[in-house]
């Protein structure tokens, strides 16, 4: 009896996707709840397993095809029983060596699309993530490790023109249609745009106290919880006491209403090969200092391997965005909709600055805070972002609820 693959049942506000890859082609083999293909949504790819041993006899929907929840995606044939053995020894001829799975690559989603546009072959590709994992990490060492003489289509190519002594350069593009993630990002910053009265305040901060705790105690911080001590910690612990003093930029604009929540969702901006994307440390206020950590490890990891989910990106009362790991000095942050305030981080410079009368060198850096006008006067921005300033230049504060 045939088996149908239908598109599983997706995410909350998200109405359909589109066929990113597909892993097995007609006629190949397919075990129960091996990946088969991928579906592309505004947010996440998600792995679409099979749901029965057979062999794939259709494809209904060809990659780059748009689908919603339910549309059947290809039809299993159940594989016949294996026949009686044989009552004779002449009978017995040895069968046919079956291929193993045991040799191929591991592939996330994110990099097996990557090594399909490049061209890779990933079996010449070490692993170097968990259980043998490909990352992006290494598919870019890979390629910086091969001759130059590359794609042609991607490269300047010198010809000689006949009968000539002078080479000429062909100049060429690659067209390049946007990924469902990359379309989504775009329509929310314009809409971010369009709708919001989006205005930025600027502070600096001495990170003089805070580079001295992390100093002190980070050795003892990463044996007692197997995580580094990272400034975000922080900066999020700060943000939250902020946030608690000034409600509206935790609030965001509904119709009419301003909806004020009573717990905070804190967006951390995560770079990725798919674009930016923003999961959530879940009731962030009741994180200590190593569970934030923890925290945005996973998503990091998640993020190189293009394993997050919906569930890791939706949501959030509030975003702080990192711009300083880029070697970014100042910026302009774009509100994360429908959120009200978004903090800037840039990077740490050591400049002189004047302390009690006298020029010292301090790990300085300046801190940036869009907010929407709408919800949000001047005088309650301007003092959400030294209140940051206030808890991570004197981080006792944050140990005492200061």
């Amino acid at each position: 009896m045939s088996i149908e693959v239908k598109v599983p049942t997706l995410p909350e506000s998200i109405s359909d996707a589109t066929v990113l890859d597909w892993h097995k082609q007609p006629g190949e083999t397919v075990r129960r709840d091996e990946n088969i293909l991928d579906l592309e949504t505004d947010k996440v790819v998600l792995e679409v397993p099979a749901p029965a041993d057979g062999v794939l006899s259709k494809v209904l929907a060809e990659t780059g095809t748009v689908v919603k929840a339910g549309d059947t995606l290809a039809v299993i044939e159940p594989q016949a029983a294996a026949p009686a053995p044989p009552n004779t020894e002449d009978e017995r001829p040895a069968p046919p060596p079956q291929p193993s799975d045991s040799d191929e690559p591991v592939l996330t989603p994110a990099v097996r699309r990557l090594v399909k546009e490049l061209g890779v072959d990933p079996h010449q590709i070490l692993g170097s993530g968990k259980d043998g994992r490909i990352t992006k990490a290494d598919v870019m060492k890979y390629l910086d490790a091969q001759p130059a003489a590359g794609n042609p289509d991607l490269t300047t190519v010198d010809e000689q023109e006949e009968g000539g002594a002078t080479a000429s350069s062909e100049r060429r593009e690659q067209r390049v249609p946007m990924t469902r993630l990359r379309q989504r990002i775009a329509e929310r910053l314009k809409e971010a745009q369009n709708t919001a009265a989006i205005l930025t305040t600027f502070n600096e901060v001495d990170l003089q106290a805070v580079t001295g705790i992390r100093q002190q105690h980070k050795a003892a911080f990463e044996e007692r919880h197997g995580v580094k001590l990272g400034f975000m910690s922080f900066f999020v612990k700060a943000s939250i006491e902020a946030l608690k003093r000034f409600p509206a930029v935790n609030a965001s604009v509904d119709g009419t209403d301003i909806l004020y929540h009573d717990y905070f969702d804190i967006g951390i901006a995560v770079g990725s090969e798919r674009g930016l994307v923003v999961p959530v440390l879940r009731d962030a206020d009741q994180l200590d200092f190593a569970g934030i950590e923890k925290a945005i490890r996973e998503y990091a990891r998640k993020a190189r391997e293009g394993t997050l989910s919906y569930d890791d990106l939706n949501g959030g009362t509030f975003t702080i965005t990192n711009g300083g790991v880029y070697g970014s000095m100042l910026s302009t942050p774009i509100l994360n909709p429908p959120q009200s305030g978004i903090l800037g981080m840039h990077n740490i410079t050591e400049r002189p600055v004047v302390v009690n009368g006298e020029i010292v060198i301090r790990p300085m850096m300046y801190l940036a805070l869009s907010y929407d006008h709408r919800i949000v006067d001047g005088r309650e921005a301007v003092q959400f972002l030294v209140t940051i300033k206030q808890h991570l230049e004197d981080p006792g504060r944050l140990l005492l609820g200061l």
